[in-house]
């Protein structure tokens, strides 16, 4: 089985140095069941592609094999496709050649560690049993551009058919131990076997490997069901505990931290000046028919219903006590009717693909993309840019640099308690110019609050759009 993994991130040899695994030579590691190899076919600056060669030992495999008496030695245990289509045998080498890497170690290079980079993925062939929709199912929502094709049962006779085998091509802006541990649990989860015994130490590997990914995953249960082998007892605890583990509500602890941030602004009125702005940005681009993604308790939509241009508002956010402290502040239950017509909420994720967020002219996103962590905003881009896609997007974000200038945060420390990143000003214009790029939008930046000469304004706007 061949798995390739390539990224133009320069200098690309530092791939090397993330793995772990010299590109100037060649390795080989003893499995358990057979050999795994490592070469990189090219390692240049400007691009480098690590291989991952694994050879299953089938007759070694069943001769160690216990079987039960009176059990034949059946062609089938020696002749199938193990050696060639991806499955558990992967993951394990995974584990094992790359653990450092899959655990998001490197002592060479700790800062790329979660540096979301460009890589791209090839999977020679993948058992897809459930097929191109399935699979696809399961890498969208993580932000992956997915390619597959079918591969026949044998070229030679193309009357004999397909196969359940897709050669698979992955692309993705993420971290690359975010990437592996997607490999890790997903290539088993396909293929819906596995060639080892599952008991409970396969849920404490699945919840470890899907930390920060697998409790808001949508096919989380589909997942957790077929990687531990459909035991129903295994499957039960596995999704408790991601129930337990999924999204963080903000209805406790995210308000409090909210409180906390807003009073570290209320010096300069951040606030008001972040909402007048977004307001301004959105009536700037002509629209009329706008949403509020992360909403909260509705701020941004109180100013938006004091604008007539705007014939259509719709709030939707994550988390239910928050929208119903926007419908108190609102007065939902006592607008006139006119402005009933121009309001909804809803209740939803930022992160997956939703068809009440299609056909509007403009969206806001305001203070909400620095709480999301590198797979869900890979997720959320294409959600909101490839998906939805409104005419224009307007996404606000803290700029880091601006914090030195806050006498009451501590030298490192985000404003939030919930902020995953800040980003500088270059960050967040690396980030957007490559949304806009991908997706086929424009943008431009705005600063929002009073503009140091050395280190800019607290808060930046991007403002996307399409000509």
């Amino acid at each position: 089985m061949l798995l390739t993994l390539t990224t133009t991130h320069q200098p690309a040899t530092d791939l090397g140095y993330l793995l772990r695994k010299n590109p100037a030579r060649s390795q080989s590691f003893s499995l358990s069941f057979g050999t795994a190899h490592v070469f990189y076919p090219e390692a240049t600056l400007e691009r480098c592609t690590v291989v991952l060669l694994v050879e299953v030992d089938m007759v070694g495999l069943v001769r160690n094999r216990r079987r039960p008496s009176g059990e034949g030695g059946a062609l089938d245990q020696y002749v199938n496709d193990r050696p060639y289509a991806a499955s558990s045998f992967l993951s394990v080498a995974i584990a094992d050649v790359f653990g450092s890497a899959l655990s998001g170690r490197s002592r060479e290079r700790p800062g790329l560690v979660d540096r979301p980079l460009p890589l791209h993925v090839k999977l020679a062939a993948l058992p897809c049993r459930g097929g191109e929709k399935f699979l696809r199912s399961l890498f969208e929502p993580l932000g992956y551009r997915v390619a597959a094709r079918r591969l026949p049962l044998d070229e030679t006779f193309p009357e004999w058919g397909e196969s359940s085998c897709f050669q698979v091509e992955l692309e993705a802006l993420l971290p690359l131990h975010a990437v592996l541990s997607h490999l890790y649990v997903l290539v088993p989860v396909l293929d819906n076997d596995k060639h080892y015994w599952v008991g409970d130490d396969e849920v404490e590997k699945l919840l470890r490997h899907g930390e920060g990914w697998l409790p808001l995953h949508p096919a989380r249960e589909a997942i957790a069901r077929r990687y531990l082998k459909h035991q129903r007892k295994l499957v039960d605890t596995a999704l408790a505990r991601l129930v337990d583990e999924s999204e963080p509500d903000p209805d406790s602890s995210a308000e409090s931290h909210a409180r906390e941030e807003e009073a570290m602004e209320q010096s300069l009125n951040l606030n008001e000046q972040r909402l007048g702005a977004v307001s301004a940005a959105l009536k700037s681009t002509g629209a009329n028919r706008v949403l509020d993604l992360g909403c909260g308790e509705g701020r941004l939509l109180q100013a938006l219903l004091k604008e007539r241009q705007f014939t259509e508002i719709v709030g939707m956010d994550v988390s239910h006590r928050a929208l119903e402290i926007a419908r108190d502040r609102l007065h939902c239950d006592r607008l006139p009717p006119v402005q009933k017509q121009r309001l909804r909420l809803l209740h939803g994720s930022l992160i997956y693909r939703d068809q009440r967020l299609a056909g509007f002219d403009a969206a806001a996103v305001a203070e909400v993309i620095e709480h999301l962590d590198a797979p869900r905003l890979a997720a959320f881009e294409r959600v909101l840019f490839e998906c939805a896609r409104p005419k224009a997007v307007v996404i606000s974000t803290p700029n880091r640099e601006y914090n030195v200038l806050w006498e009451t945060l501590p030298a490192g420390q985000f404003r939030h308690k919930d902020h995953r990143f800040e980003w500088t000003r270059a960050e967040f214009q690396a980030w957007a110019d490559g949304v806009a790029a991908r997706f086929g939008y424009h943008v431009r930046y705005l600063p929002v609050g009073p503009d140091d000469p050395a280190v800019g304004s607290p808060t930046q706007i991007g403002v996307f759009h399409i000509d």
